[in-house]
């Protein structure tokens, strides 16, 4: 399937090509490993931050447990469902999340006929709520703007995470060609203070909430 987003370099191949350059040159080893290694490391920031948060996330989620993983489930089947159509796997790049059962899909389709496909298939999916269909019709997305979306999304959820007025884990961030959409069971005052911290946040073209409101 095409929308496998999350293109990195195994760090592990660049700590074993940076041990054999030291062994020969240490200097320029520690500069060339040095750079690297931050290119990998920026482009796996969400992936960084999500794994050592997921264990306390998952606790203290506002979701009860069972809800948390009916939304896993629903994110799976209808991911495997878009995988299992040729020319939605061939020709679009779509990213499903599902909060609480209200399923939020973005993405890039050719056509809207095959944009209603995706639509529909995931509206099918069993204890989906809601659909809000964010699929843009056009031409899937750069390496690199994809890269671009993984990198902004670590930097909303660190402002996210150090902001007094909201808390982070509340807050599910997805970024798609530097539109923002926010998710996640949060109050009124909750919802405005993530918006205005997502819209200050340098690259973000665009914000659109998706919340569940618990006021």
């Amino acid at each position: 399937m095409r929308n496998n987003r999350y293109h990195f370099i195994p760090a592990i191949r660049v700590i074993s090509e940076c041990m054999k350059i030291n062994l020969f040159n240490p200097k320029a080893g520690k500069t060339i490993c040095l750079l690297t290694l931050i290119s990998v490391l920026q482009g796996c920031a969400v992936a960084t931050v999500t794994a050592i948060t997921a264990g306390a996330t998952m606790a203290t989620d506002r979701r009860t447990m069972s809800q948390q993983i009916d939304d896993q489930r629903i994110e799976f089947t209808a991911h495997n469902e878009l995988a299992k159509h040729k020319e939605l796997s061939d020709n679009t790049n779509l990213h499903v999340v599902s909060v609480n059962g209200t399923v939020l899909v973005v993405g890039q389709a050719p056509n809207t006929y095959l944009r209603d496909i995706a639509v529909n298939k995931i509206s099918s999916v069993e204890d989906v709520i809601k659909v809000h269909n964010q699929i843009r019709i056009g031409s899937t997305t750069s390496i690199t703007t994809q890269t671009n979306d993984i990198w902004l999304t670590s930097k909303i959820k660190s402002a996210l995470f150090a902001s007094d007025s909201v808390n982070g884990k509340d807050i599910k961030v997805v970024s798609e060609n530097a539109e923002v959409f926010l998710l996640g069971l949060v109050s009124t005052k909750e919802a405005n203070s993530a918006i205005k911290i997502a819209r200050n946040i340098s690259g973000v073209n665009r914000v659109f909430k998706a919340f569940e409101y618990i006021d």
